[in-house]
């Protein structure tokens, strides 16, 4: 994909049916967020620093540029943004050399999406480097186009990534159910206007009214997916 951003169009949509489901990756399809913390941690000591476990949920699900960025900032670690960056993609990148697990029930429902033909998409603060290593995984094949955090200016919590994703689908935000896992993806398939469902990995997230919470993706599937669009308020 590329950087640019489709215009907001229409937020709202008649009639109820569902046209795309949105993933994201690390803690939602693939149970990856602790070798992010774990691969940060490792990095940080090297650097003679010791990460507090409270500044987990800080960093959780964002852009690498937010959480790095803090990291730094929070330690005073002597090291640049850039350095970090690479460190970190080399240390994730190593560890899903050996073993990669998905998240319960997601390789049934991404077999399910794909057999009843539904556009799916996979959207990721991860850098491209990191998503393509990851389909490997998952299956390129599940998924109509892929949006990575460094293909657009804004990433997560900004709408940038669903928008692209929408728009590269030619389907309403609308009418797309968006799976997540962080506050900050949340956020950004929200401003985007998109129905979402929310998987908590690490930190709790709140039920509203145009967000369902579930405990795992277990409970997911495509009944479920297009229900959601009819409860549109």
């Amino acid at each position: 994909m590329t950087s640019t951003v489709p215009a907001l169009g229409t937020r709202t949509a008649e009639g109820s049916a569902l046209q795309a489901v949105l993933l994201d990756m690390d803690g939602t399809l693939v149970d990856s967020e602790g070798f992010w913390w774990d691969v940060e941690v490792e990095v940080f000591a090297a650097l003679g620093h010791r990460l507090d476990e409270s500044w987990r949920h800080v960093v959780v699900g964002g852009p690498m540029t937010r959480s790095a960025g803090f990291l730094i900032e929070a330690t005073g670690a002597a090291i640049t943004l850039a350095e970090l960056t690479v460190l970190l993609n080399q240390g994730f990148e190593e560890r899903i050399e050996s073993a990669l697990p998905l998240m319960p029930g997601a390789a049934r429902l991404l077999a399910e999406l794909a057999e009843h033909e539904i556009p799916t998409a996979l959207v990721s603060a991860s850098h491209r480097r990191i998503i393509d290593r990851v389909l490997l995984s998952l299956g390129p094949h599940h998924f109509s186009l892929s949006v990575a955090g460094d293909e657009v200016v804004r990433t997560k919590p900004h709408p940038d990534p669903y928008l692209l994703a929408a728009s590269g689908l030619g389907v309403d935000p609308a009418r797309c159910a968006v799976v997540e896992d962080t506050a900050t993806g949340v956020a950004a398939a929200e401003a985007a206007g998109c129905r979402v469902v929310a998987v908590p990995s690490v930190a709790p997230i709140a039920p509203t009214p145009r967000r369902t919470v579930v405990t795992s993706l277990e409970e997911v599937d495509v009944p479920f997916l297009h229900g959601l669009m009819t409860q549109m308020p």
